[in-house]
C-alpha cells in the first residue's frame, strides 16, 4: 500500500518528463525512481528558494564546468515542477560507490571546489565607504560582545558559589578573549592592505560543501549536486562554515583540516587581504560567546547539565579552530621564509655576477 501511494505521488510529477516509475525508494528529500527509462533522482525543494540555483548550474555549464550532477528539463524545457507546494526537479541517479579512501575523496572534492570557483570568478566594484562600514560595523558588534564577556566574568566572580557553567566560563574566558585579539588583529590588518582598493574577487560558492553533496559515478569521478544555496559570493563563504562544521567534534588536532584547506589553496589561491579576512572571521570565538550569552539572559530550558556540556562543546570548537589557525600561521610563515631566502640568494647570485 506505502509503494502504491509513492508512485501515486510522483506519478503526475515524473508524466512532465515522459518517465514512468516502477518503483520508488525514500531517502528524505530525494526520491529513488525507478523507472521505464532508467534510475533517476527527483529531488523536492521550497518553493521560496526558487529556481535561481539551476540558473547557476547552467552558468557553470557554459563557462565549462562539468562537475555538477546535471538537471533534466521537461518535455516542455521546463527545469522544475511546481506540485502543490513544493519544487521538483529530476536528476540521474549516482552509484556514489566509493573507491577511494576518505583523505582522497575529501582532495578530490576540494579540487573540484577550487576549480568551480576559478571559472566562476570575477571582480565587483566595492566602495570604499561599503568597505569601511563593513569593517566599523564588524569591530563594532564585537566590541560589544568583549563588554559582555567582561561583565559577565565580573559577575561570576562576585559570587561566592559559582555554577559549573559559570566556573567553567571563568577558566575558559582568557583563552576566549586572546582569540578575539587576534581576529581584530587580523580584521585591522585587512582593512589597512584593502581601505583604497574598489575592487573584490567573487565566486559562484556553492553555498553547503559537504561529502553528502559530493557523489561519485561508476568511473569515479565526483560530482557536486544540491546547489539551492548557491549564489555569487567571497569564496571564503565556502571553506569557511565547511571547516566549522569539520571542527564541532571532542578535542583533537584535526592536521586533516590544514590538509583540506591547502589542497584547495592549491587549486585557487587566496589573495594576501582574503587570508587575512579568513584568518579573522575563522578565529573568532562567535559559537562560544553566544552558548554564555544563553546562558547568562536564561533563555533556554536545557537545565544547568545541558547548558554546561553545550558550552563545553563550543569552547573545544574553539580550541580544535585554534589549532588549525595556528598551523595556518606556521605554514605562511614558513612560505614567507622560503620566498625572502630564495630572493636573496637571487639576489648574491646577481651582484656575484656583476662582480
Amino acid at each position: 500500500m506505502q509503494e502504491k501511494n509513492r508512485l501515486k505521488q510522483v506519478a503526475p510529477i515524473l508524466r512532465h518528463y515522459a518517465v514512468e516509475a516502477n518503483f520508488v525508494e525514500d531517502f528524505g528529500r530525494v526520491q529513488k525512481i525507478y523507472s521505464n527509462k532508467g534510475i533517476f533522482a527527483l529531488k523536492k525543494i521550497k518553493t521560496n528558494h526558487g529556481a535561481d540555483f539551476i540558473r547557476h548550474v547552467h552558468n557553470l555549464y557554459q563557462k565549462g564546468y562539468n562537475r555538477v550532477v546535471p538537471i533534466y528539463p521537461t518535455a516542455d524545457g521546463r527545469y522544475a515542477v511546481l506540485h502543490g507546494h513544493h519544487l521538483y526537479y529530476l536528476m540521474p541517479w549516482l552509484a556514489n560507490e566509493l573507491k577511494e579512501d576518505r583523505t582522497q575523496r575529501y582532495q578530490q572534492m576540494f579540487r573540484e571546489l577550487a576549480r568551480m570557483h576559478t571559472l566562476s570568478v570575477r571582480e565587483v566594484k566595492i566602495t570604499k565607504e561599503e568597505r569601511e562600514e563593513h569593517y566599523e560595523n564588524t569591530l563594532q558588534q564585537w566590541e560589544k560582545e568583549k563588554e559582555f564577556l567582561s561583565g559577565f566574568i565580573e559577575q561570576c566572580e562576585k559570587r561566592a558559589y559559582m555554577s559549573p557553567t559559570e566556573l567553567l566560563f571563568c577558566l575558559y574566558y582568557h583563552d576566549i578573549t586572546q582569540a578575539i585579539k587576534y581576529a581584530e588583529d587580523k580584521l585591522k590588518a585587512w582593512y589597512e592592505k584593502t581601505k583604497e582598493e574598489e575592487k573584490a574577487r567573487t565566486v559562484l560558492i556553492h553555498g553547503k560543501v559537504s561529502p553528502e553533496h559530493f557523489l561519485f559515478d561508476e568511473r569515479g569521478y565526483g560530482y557536486f549536486l544540491n546547489f539551492e544555496n548557491a549564489k555569487l559570493s567571497s569564496p571564503l563563504h565556502d571553506m569557511l562554515p565547511f571547516l566549522s562544521r569539520s571542527l564541532k567534534t571532542y578535542p583533537k588536532r584535526t592536521e586533516e583540516a590544514v590538509d583540506w584547506f591547502y589542497t584547495y589553496l592549491k587549486y585557487f589561491p587566496y589573495k594576501e587581504d582574503e587570508l587575512l579576512l579568513f584568518q579573522s572571521y575563522f578565529a573568532y570565538p562567535g559559537p562560544v560567546i553566544r552558548a554564555a550569552e544563553r546562558y547568562y539572559k536564561k533563555k533556554n530550558s536545557r537545565g544547568e547539565r545541558k547548558m554546561l556540556q553545550y558550552f563545553q562543546n563550543q569552547f573545544w570548537l574553539l580550541k580544535n579552530t585554534e589549532y588549525v589557525i595556528m598551523r595556518i600561521e606556521e605554514t605562511e610563515r614558513q612560505k614567507q621564509e622560503a620566498a625572502a631566502a630564495a630572493a636573496a640568494q637571487a639576489q648574491a647570485e646577481q651582484e656575484g655576477a656583476q662582480n
